[in-house]
């Protein structure tokens, strides 16, 4: 039996791959990728808040989201 190849990427890699793929979507264009992607992160942090509000702390035993990377 083989391996997965995807379960054979690093951290590293699958960041790698990520970037590339970003920047393929916008055909190279890194302001274009990144303006998209702050785009995505204001979209997300909003899901986040509302999610945050919505959930009740019995819901989630007592967890809450960090807003900010650790």
């Amino acid at each position: 039996m083989s391996a997965d190849p995807a379960q054979l990427l690093t951290e590293d890699d699958e960041l790698r791959w990520a970037v590339e793929a970003e920047l393929a979507w916008h055909d190279g264009d890194t302001k274009a990728a990144i303006a998209d992607l702050i785009r995505d992160r204001q979209f997300l942090r909003q899901q986040l808040e509302l999610s945050d509000f919505a959930g009740s702390k019995g819901f989630s035993r007592g967890w809450r989201p960090s807003y900010e990377r650790s």
